[in-house]
């Protein structure tokens, strides 16, 4: 039995967080803490350890003020109107926002301040915000990118029981290609001898050309700190002929460099065939330097 979601309404001090690299973007910006698209392989469920919770799925944190204080940061004179990475953390689209709607008042905000933005998700949910975003592309850079690993959708669900079915996702970038956002793909991460077969990145690749994405960008899985023991007892369970293989192969966080270079002659041999390019920065660049 699915344990219920518990939401919890709580204050921030900031909106806009800084990361140290500055390149591509600068600034994090996440309404929510803790994520209900339950993905195993989650790179941000040590950070509910900061809030004594283990319930990184399930224990649900809405930034109720997120808003007003979007607005203080964005109205400031020291404000650069740099690109802000929406959802760096937990998805901005996830269940919660069909209730809570915040993200529409923030989009609102970018409209009124011109900020650029990156928005990923695995939801098709921000289709519900196709007019917004729309508005914010013909006035600046805006990234909607999807996070897809399988076109297997019974795979796809036991990895990322959350989410949105791939095809759904592949939709939703068509849809946004209409717009002047920039649109990608974000293969992230790629699990070794679950999704990194042949067959699952040409399926990749064509549906990424169908709907008209500008990047494919690629990322193997990492493995650290509480991410680990959760990957590893969800391999046990569903997926236990792998676990020996994947052992082997995670001795340490990252998977080893001649497995990574071998995927990655594959990788850029089929994203080269069906001419996707590999630079998401090139769409934000050219949109930049217009504004």
């Amino acid at each position: 039995m699915e344990t219920p979601i518990a939401y919890k309404e709580i204050h921030c001090e900031s909106a806009l967080n800084p990361l140290k690299r500055k390149i591509p973007f600068g600034w994090d910006l996440n309404i929510y803490r803790g994520c209900s698209h339950a993905c195993r392989y989650c790179y941000a469920i040590y950070s509910h350890s900061y809030l004594n919770s283990d319930g990184f799925f399930d224990d649900i944190h809405v930034k109720t003020n997120i808003v007003e204080k979007l607005e203080q940061e964005l109205s400031s004179p020291k404000w650069k109107r740099e690109v802000v990475n929406i959802g760096g953390v937990t998805d901005s689209y996830q269940k919660a926002e069909a209730t809570y709607q915040l993200m529409p008042e923030i989009l609102k905000l970018l409209i009124k301040y011109k900020t650029p933005a990156i928005i990923s998700t695995k939801s098709t949910l921000v289709l519900r915000d196709y007019d917004l975003i729309n508005e914010l592309s013909q006035i600046t850079y805006i990234n909607i990118a999807a996070t897809i690993t399988s076109m297997d959708e019974n795979v796809r669900q036991k990895i990322e029981p959350g989410g949105a079915p791939s095809a759904e996702r592949f939709a939703m970038l068509k849809q946004f290609r209409k717009t002047n956002a920039s649109v990608g793909l974000h293969v992230m991460p790629i699990i070794p001898y679950l999704t990194d077969d042949r067959e699952n990145f040409e399926s990749l690749c064509a549906n990424a050309k169908d709907s008209g994405a500008h990047y494919l960008l690629p990322g193997v899985l990492y493995l650290r700190g509480a991410t680990r023991k959760v990957f590893f007892d969800f391999i046990q369970r569903d997926y236990p002929q792998l676990y020996p293989q994947l052992q082997a192969l995670y001795k340490t966080g990252g998977a080893e460099k001649s497995y990574k270079d071998q995927l990655y002659l594959m990788v850029n041999e089929l994203r080269d065939r069906y001419g996707i390019s590999s630079s998401y920065s090139k769409p934000m660049k050219e949109k930049m330097n217009k504004a």
